[in-house]
């Protein structure tokens, strides 16, 4: 039988809630259920579920109880990659430069490092490799054509009014 609000063609044992969100309060049709006595700690509950989702997928957190391992981990392998594929767009001459060989070694880098963005996860990177004495001379020069020179100060900061 199909759920009417579901994807054409998607069962009930496809869109039943997981373990996780079944204790968080969450039914099968992925909406906080119950009463009003039970909505607030459901979605409390739910939250910190997916933060600790969150946390195992991008941050090196461990693995939440009720989730399978394996597809976790291939979520969080995927996320790595997508995650080197935008720093390789911010910093092409650091991916570049290291061939082949960036994929493994940011994948490697960045496990259980929560992402900062790719401009400031590939200056990391190629911080590390610097001080590893493993950065190539095409990175070394993006390094230094793109490294701030003095502290950055915030944008929205203003000085007071003379």
């Amino acid at each position: 039988m199909t759920h009417d609000s579901a994807p054409r063609g998607t069962t009930d044992a496809d869109t039943a809630a997981h373990p996780a969100a079944e204790d968080a309060g969450v039914g099968a049709g992925g909406t906080a259920g119950g009463g009003a006595e039970e909505g607030a700690g459901g979605v409390a509950a739910l939250g910190v579920a997916q933060a600790a989702l969150v946390a195992a997928l991008v941050a090196g957190g461990p693995l939440p109880s009720g989730f399978d391992a394996t597809r976790v981990d291939a979520a969080r392998r995927a996320l790595l990659r997508k995650r080197a594929g935008e720093v390789g767009k911010a910093w092409p001459l650091l991916a570049g430069s290291l061939g082949p060989a960036y994929l493994p070694r940011f994948v490697q880098w960045a496990a259980g490092r929560p992402p900062a963005g790719s401009y400031a996860d590939g200056l990391a990177f190629a911080h590390h490799l610097r001080a590893a004495n493993e950065l190539p001379d095409l990175a070394r020069e993006e390094l230094e054509a793109r490294e701030p020179k003095a502290p950055i100060r915030r944008w929205f900061k203003r000085r007071p009014i003379r």
